[in-house]
């Protein structure tokens, strides 16, 4: 299925993959996650050298799962933009650091939004440290938190309706990345 998008400059367009990571188009933003159509995306954890988990909530604007806590960023590669190269830029954009980052693993997952929209992702995970204080954009970001894995695992079980769809997902799939594991991936 290959599909172009005519929309708006706003719209940004998305890497339409096929269920090996192959690009097979690109669409608009907002016409991926109406249809659901598989695109590629990227969640990254990033952790202090005490191996705290920094949460960001997202801004009130954001067209979906807006309010909700999640991992320390997500996003997609633009048109032509390595997966890689992505990560670091919505890194920069989103929280205003850069660090380096290390591909753990991908995996797909789909699941309906609240608020009608569909998240279909082949989703690149990344991991990374960083000791200094975020500076994020507050269209973006609304809070951001360093939480331990404990307190991690507590607050997903005791308000899973409080932390976006992805990341309960992947710290279901991932569970060493909130234990002591996550040294196991620490980028050099």
């Amino acid at each position: 299925m290959i599909m172009h998008d005519k929309g708006s400059p706003d719209d940004e367009s998305l890497i339409l993959v096929d269920d090996s990571d192959c690009q097979i188009g690109v669409a608009g933003k907002l016409q991926v996650h109406q249809l659901g159509i598989l695109h590629r995306a990227f969640s990254i954890f990033v952790f202090d050298d005490a191996g705290r988990l920094l949460l960001q909530q997202r801004a009130s604007g954001k067209y979906h799962s807006a309010g909700l806590w999640s991992n320390t960023c997500c996003g997609h590669p633009r048109a032509q933009e390595e997966t890689h190269c992505a990560a670091l830029r919505r890194l920069q954009e989103e929280m205003g650091f850069q660090c380096k980052l290390q591909w753990v693993t991908a995996f797909i997952y789909r699941a309906e939004l609240a608020n009608g929209l569909i998240e279909h992702e082949y989703d690149h995970l990344y991991i990374g440290v960083f000791g200094g204080t975020p500076q994020p954009d507050p269209a973006e970001v609304a809070d951001w938190a360093w939480r331990s894995p404990d307190e991690v695992g507590q607050a997903l079980s005791a308000h899973p309706a409080d932390f976006t769809i992805w990341f309960t997902k992947i710290v279901r799939q991932q569970p060493r990345l909130l234990r002591s594991g996550w040294k196991d991936f620490h980028p050099d």
